[in-house]
């Protein structure tokens, strides 16, 4: 007779990533001060001093949810899939759009950018603020590598305009345009275009 297999209990998942994981839920969907540590407690299924000796305040918490979501989000999806969907780095730019139009209709799914939201709720002057600067600067120099390598002209000016449209697409598919990345992606064909390298 097969032997069951053996059930994953909540347990069994050390307490550091069931507090990071609940943060990162929560945070994401309805932001950093809407949610207090008790309910991340709660939720997690930890004592108090489990969470204050992982992470000794709720500053701590929000930037270790901050750099999970590059790992999740910068690199697993925007970096990753795009790469993936494209065999050059003109075609792996444009494809941020279209994982960008995956991920916008996927409503279930659909959270937003958690940097620009840490940054407008908490300022720039807050550490989880400027660590969201930081972090949109590393989504921007991910474009700025891929600009070089399609040979396009000034990639730092280029990469601020595209993020322009990839940030402004999270924005519009919030508001409820599920056709924002594809608009979107036609306006970063025209840019591409502007960025030639002009002839001799």
């Amino acid at each position: 007779m097969e032997t069951p297999p053996v059930q994953r209990t909540t347990a069994a998942v050390p307490a550091r990533e069931r507090i990071l994981s609940t943060a990162y839920d929560l945070f994401t969907r309805r932001g950093i001060r809407a949610v207090g540590t008790d309910e991340v407690i709660d939720v997690a299924g930890v004592a108090k001093a489990t969470l204050y000796r992982h992470f000794p305040s709720k500053d701590d918490l929000v930037l270790a949810v901050l750099q999970r979501r590059e790992q999740v989000w910068t690199i697993g999806l925007v970096e990753q899939q795009s790469r993936l969907r494209g065999s050059t780095p003109e075609e792996q730019l444009l494809a941020i759009f279209d994982v960008f139009d995956d991920w916008f209709h996927t409503r279930e799914d659909f959270d937003g950018c958690s940097f620009i939201n840490v940054l407008l709720e908490l300022g720039a002057a807050h550490p989880a603020g400027a660590a969201s600067i930081q972090y949109l600067d590393n989504v921007r120099a991910i474009v700025r590598e891929r600009a070089e390598a399609a040979g396009l002209r000034e990639p730092d000016d280029f990469a601020r305009s595209w993020h322009i449209l990839m940030k402004g697409s999270i924005i519009s598919a919030a508001e409820g345009d599920l056709q924002a990345a594809r608009r979107a992606q036609a306006m970063a064909r025209t840019l591409i275009e502007h960025y030639r390298p002009t002839s001799p």
